[in-house]
């Protein structure tokens, strides 16, 4: 493996405090050293990074790769394309592929493929019951000999409140994180937009805020039962983040995260029924909206995700109630994270003025989140590193994406920051040629 050196970059690292302009040496895969080259140290390639942010790959807690089963949608080689585009260097893929991952087998079958592609280290969650049906519990143990990082329902409820229980009793005792989506089996059930005056005017079924507090307040009382730890992923509502924001402050051993598209983007934004705006869960108010950006930056959010959902054409090209809910992700985190920095910029600042919390939330906090030993340039770490520059701005297009999936809602929209090279262990991954 060939010693690298980035020089004159900006390299920021939240999870070691640095912000500085200085060089990055990498040598066999590894961060050898920041500022000075360690002694005898022979670069086989320079990159300058002048006007570049060189920082951690980012870390993404929701990126479904579509395999096994979903090929038709997408492949791992397409979208491990499209993470090395967006900088992604580790990703975690929920358990609803077919067959779903409850069985360890499929799991490293997955994690090999994964591996065989070069791209960016795949997490994956196995399924917390078999078949994602909510009733009996999977081998949890074995499924973690075999790769998982933690336990996820995907979007499939758990109807049976005990059968919860004893998964958070289970994880417990061994140490697992539990990952789940907060919303209700009932309230809501087969809405496609927030319930609201929007929604009513459309004619579209609603799903109410309280589909997300009701089993916020449940799942709270099941792990102050249990003490298990509990990530809860993409919280759409003001009221839901009180909630954990309120679940924090008591001490449960909770995090949270936010889709990408959910910090800017509100029911509003279905506009003329446009089913690129269909997603899970549905875009809420502006107020909603305002709440996310508030708990992002005051810390009660941990991490935003891309929530790459890749659907192909014909599930998608539909009227708005019958599409298929998903966007893709994977190449617009970065630059949808950057833009929530200039939102905080507003009032006179300036966008790379919070670059620093920005890339913490896209980088350290999501590996903390997921146990993970990345999103940092720590002496002697993997050399997962991305290279962009926050000042270029691109426009959104399906012919400009590498993820088979090409819907998302911000097509047509320009975007800040550009990614110029992604690293993935000290190889150079993906490079973008500047123009």
């Amino acid at each position: 493996m060939s010693n690298l050196h980035i020089k004159n970059g900006r390299v920021i690292d939240p999870a070691n405090g640095v912000d500085a302009v200085q060089d990055l040496y990498i040598v066999d895969g590894k961060v050898a050293a920041l500022g000075t080259a360690p002694e005898g140290f022979g670069a086989a390639r320079t990159i300058d990074a002048t006007g570049l942010v060189v920082a951690p790959g980012l870390v993404d807690l929701a990126a479904r790769l579509r395999e096994p089963g979903y090929e038709y949608k997408a492949t791992l080689e397409s979208e491990m394309q499209a993470a090395l585009h967006g900088g992604v260097t580790s990703l975690v893929c929920p358990p609803d592929t077919d067959p779903v991952l409850d069985e360890p087998g499929l799991v490293e079958m997955l994690k090999h493929r994964a591996r065989s592609r070069n791209g960016a280290h795949v997490h994956p969650l196995g399924a917390l019951t078999m078949g994602l049906k909510g009733e009996a519990l999977t081998e949890m143990a074995e499924l973690t000999d075999a790769g998982c990082i933690g336990f996820a329902q995907a979007e499939m409820p758990v109807t049976d409140t005990n059968v919860l229980l004893r998964a958070l009793q289970y994880a417990k005792t061994f140490g697992y994180t539990v990952w789940l989506r907060p919303q209700d089996a009932y309230i809501g059930k087969g809405g496609v937009a927030h319930s609201g005056p929007l929604a009513s005017r459309l004619g579209l079924s609603g799903v109410p805020v309280m589909a997300e507090t009701i089993a916020l307040h449940t799942i709270f009382e099941l792990v102050r039962s249990t003490g298990a730890r509990v990530h809860l992923c993409r919280l759409s509502s003001g009221a839901g983040l009180e909630l954990v924001r309120a679940a924090k402050a008591e001490g449960l051993p909770v995090t949270c995260d936010v889709g990408a598209h959910h910090v800017h983007l509100t029911d509003a934004d279905i506009n003329f029924f446009d089913p690129n705006a269909r997603v899970t869960p549905p875009f809420r108010t502006q107020r909603d909206r305002d709440a996310i950006r508030a708990a992002l930056a005051d810390g009660t959010v941990d991490a935003i995700c891309s929530d790459h959902t890749p659907v192909d054409d014909d599930e998608k090209l539909l009227p708005f109630a019958e599409a298929s809910p998903g966007a893709t992700g994977l190449e617009l985190l970065l630059s949808l994270a950057l833009k929530w920095g200039e939102t905080l910029s507003h009032n006179g600042g300036n966008g790379n003025d919070h670059l620093f919390k920005v890339l913490q939330r896209v980088t350290s906090d999501p590996a903390r989140v997921a146990g993970l030993d990345a999103g940092h340039l720590r002496v002697g770490a993997a050399a997962d590193v991305v290279l962009f520059d926050p000042a270029d701005r691109w426009l959104v297009e399906a012919s400009a994406l590498a993820s088979q999936g090409k819907h998302t809602p911000f097509l047509g929209y320009e975007m800040p920051g550009k990614v110029r090279a992604t690293i993935v262990a000290g190889r150079v991954a993906y490079e973008r040629k500047a123009a």
